[in-house]
């Protein structure tokens, strides 16, 4: 019998259900986890996904980018040649889900990327029960320990407060980051306009229109001459916009970055970053560890990200475990 799931170039393959799971090349029939780029591409026949993740890919691709498309809710079964299809939150962006496949007595559940830390902008992260588990390892080390992203906020704002004669320009990418960081400067209790680049409008929109509030949003991608936001201002931007020629219209700009790899010094000093903020929309090693452990799993396949690590650390909790080394699969949600 062919197994319920396996990994062929184009990504994660279930040849009984004739489908595969964020393929990274066109494939007839593909079910999505979340809209990141490099988990959602576009020219597939046939989606699968939640109601955000495809509106999420029609703003990014335009409304052709499969030849159809099919909703699923968190929670919902449908069968797919005979296997049972079934979404759960993942807590990774808005929409973002897991996916269960199960036919033949076997369980199995597909991570995608998810976090465990309370994210006010999605449904949070659910453990499933399964047989194996295909977990992310995108910080799968010991020495990735994520803070609380209030207690990294706090950092801002105390700096806001400290230098209120600078710009505070937060890189945060586009998807997902961006709008959890202005929620969470809204939960802190800063009121202000919080001003955003160009490539954050539309997704900003969409959240707000899916029920995420985010305050007053202004625009700070300007015209040469345009006036610049006032002095002390919050700016969420693109990471590649903090170096950019952009952000030098602004007063003294004093360079942020919210990502899990601000724990890393060599990167906060490749990048400039004068404020690292270590947000991460992805588990840490000791989430990733208690999400193994509560899935009950009696074997854990590991992909894009530490994978060695994890395996390791599996083999000597007594649990199965191989790396299923999946191409394609980038930072973008970092």
């Amino acid at each position: 019998m062919a197994p319920l799931l396996r990994s062929q170039p184009q990504g994660l393959c279930c040849p009984e259900g004739g489908f595969f799971i964020d393929p990274v090349r066109p494939v007839e029939r593909a079910l999505i986890t979340h809209g990141h780029s490099d988990h959602a591409r576009a020219g597939h026949g046939a989606v699968l996904a939640t109601r955000e993740t495809l509106d999420i890919m029609a703003l990014r691709y335009g409304p052709g980018f499969a030849g159809s498309t099919q909703e699923i809710g968190l929670g919902e079964t449908v069968t797919i040649g005979g296997v049972a299809v079934t979404f759960h939150p993942a807590g990774h962006v808005l929409g973002s889900a897991q996916i269960c496949v199960e036919a033949n007595g076997t369980r199995i559940v597909a991570s995608g990327d998810y976090k465990r830390s309370p994210d006010p902008t999605c449904t949070s992260f659910e453990p499933i029960p399964c047989d194996i588990f295909i977990t992310e390892a995108t910080f799968a080390l010991p020495v990735f320990t994520h803070p609380q992203a209030s207690h990294e906020i706090g950092h801002l704002l105390k700096s806001v407060r400290q230098f209120p004669e600078r710009t505070h320009i937060v890189g945060a990418y586009t998807l997902g980051k961006a709008q959890r960081v202005i929620a969470l400067l809204r939960e802190a209790g800063y009121n202000e306009p919080i001003y955003i680049h160009g490539a954050l409008s539309k997704l900003c929109g969409y959240y707000e229109s899916a029920g995420v509030p985010l305050g007053i949003l202004e625009p700070a991608t300007m015209e040469e001459r345009g006036a610049a936001p006032p002095v002390g201002s919050i700016v969420v931007a693109p990471p590649a916009a903090i170096d950019d020629r952009w952000s030098r219209r602004f007063a003294d700009p004093l360079a942020c970055f919210a990502s899990g790899w601000m724990r890393i010094r060599q990167r906060v000093r490749q990048r400039g970053v004068e404020l690292p903020l270590i947000i991460s929309d992805h588990a840490d090693w000791e989430e990733l560890t208690q999400t193994i452990r509560e899935t009950g799993a009696g074997e854990v396949w590991v992909t894009h990200g530490r994978e060695e690590a994890l395996v390791r650390w599996c083999e000597i909790n007594g649990i199965a475990a191989k790396p299923l080394h999946l191409a394609g699969y980038e930072d973008e949600t970092e």
